[in-house]
């Protein structure tokens, strides 16, 4: 499923930010696998990670070095995802941030390294050795889609989102670009995101709206259900807005720019679902009338991760006891006959009870659109809360069977 035609590579800058790709040889022969995305001045920097007690070198090293609170740069390979690669693969991590640091002229602690791609495989550090150097004089401010496809894996589209917006009557950009097809679940899937923005504001305010917005985003989607070695999430921010830097978000300043990442991340989320391995459809699983937020968000995922629900949509069938099948194990609070369902605004059950066979013929029509939703009502309370997902298809199989060959 693919997700519409993106604008000219021009009109994706962000002043201040450079990026771009190279063709390594990493692991793929003939396509850009190694891109750099550098500021021109350290940046306030801010991440999260994967939930995953197996982590990547990469995450490692990044998370290590973004105590500092600054970076100039941040490397990403694909092809080899340099997990489950032992000291080795931590020392090629910090060999790929020292070689960037020389060639851009800053401290190994303001790189930035992320990976994707197959794990328990070694980061050769030749290709990377040779090709990063190259790499540097060669990114351009209108360089991100170039970036964007590089980290591609089984991705068919690249994943790229800008924002523009202002703050105390100065212009500013939030820029993101973002990888992810499979394995996908993310609990900050193998999903990677960067993003870039102009904006000034205190390290401590970063890393609060990059955690909070990446629960509001992606980590509310789902692919597949698995959580990746290698979830990264990093946001650079270089004051070159020059508005009076954010230190309260809660501020109308604060608020404003929440808006424009929570707008960027989102929009990079269903991206990455629209493009979900074999994915035909994307769907929003909305569930209203739970007890509590957590209990609505446990709802909901349980009924996006459902292989027989996700085989359903695939098969364009509006079987709505596999749903409640599905919501019944969620460990959630909730009475069945007093459930509702709707595919987009068609009502499939009402108190727990199928509608009949005119409500069903209506839903199945809403089935054969490539983006829909389904709101679940428990009538319990007034709690709310969505989850993005796909329909699993046969072709799901054959990627991920053959992905090693």
């Amino acid at each position: 499923m693919t997700t519409g035609q993106l604008p000219p590579p021009e009109d994706f800058t962000v002043a201040g930010f450079k990026a771009g790709a190279i063709a390594a040889g990493i692991r793929y022969q003939g396509r850009p696998d190694l891109a750099l995305i550098t500021s021109e001045v350290p940046a306030t920097a801010a991440g999260v990670f994967t939930t995953n007690k197996v982590q990547a070198a990469p995450v490692l090293l990044s998370r290590s070095h973004l105590t500092g609170n600054t970076a100039r740069a941040i490397v990403i390979n694909s092809g080899i995802a340099n997990a489950c690669t032992g000291d080795i693969g931590l020392q090629r991590a910090q060999a790929t941030a020292r070689i960037a640091a020389d060639a851009i002229g800053c401290p190994p602690e303001e790189i930035l390294v992320a990976s994707t791609g197959v794990i328990g495989m070694d980061l050769p550090i030749e290709p990377v050795a040779h090709y990063l150097p190259k790499l540097v004089p060669l990114v351009r401010s209108d360089g991100w889609l170039d970036a964007a496809q590089a980290i591609m894996t089984t991705d068919t589209v690249p994943k790229i989102h800008m924002v523009r917006s202002r703050l105390q009557d100065r212009p500013f950009t939030v820029l993101g670009i973002a990888k992810g097809a499979g394995m996908i679940c993310p609990d900050m899937a193998t999903l990677l995101s960067f993003v870039a923005t102009d904006v000034a504001i205190t390290s401590e305010a970063l890393q609060k709206l990059v955690r909070e917005e990446a629960e509001h985003s992606f980590n509310r989607i789902t692919v597949d259900g698995d959580t990746s070695t290698n979830d990264t999430l990093i946001v650079l921010a270089n004051g070159g807005a020059a508005n009076q830097p954010i230190a309260d978000l809660a501020s109308p300043d604060g608020e404003r720019l929440r808006q424009a990442f929570r707008e960027l991340l989102l929009d990079l989320a269903k991206k990455i679902v629209a493009d979900g391995e074999g994915a035909t459809k994307l769907v929003e699983i909305r569930l209203k009338g739970a007890s509590s937020q957590a209990e609505a968000l446990r709802g909901a995922r349980t009924v996006a991760n459902s292989p027989l629900v996700k085989t359903a949509l695939f098969g364009e069938d509006a079987n709505w006891g596999r749903i409640l099948a599905a919501l019944g194990r969620a460990d959630i609070r909730f009475d069945p006959n007093q459930v509702q369902l709707f595919f987009n605004e068609v009502k499939l059950v009402e108190n727990g009870l199928f509608l009949g066979e005119k409500a069903e013929n209506k839903a199945s029509e809403i089935l054969h659109q490539p983006s829909f939703s389904i709101t679940i009502d428990l009538g319990e309370g007034t709690a709310e809360e969505s989850v993005y997902t796909c329909d699993l298809s046969i072709d799901y199989i054959k990627i991920n069977a053959d992905y090693r060959s």
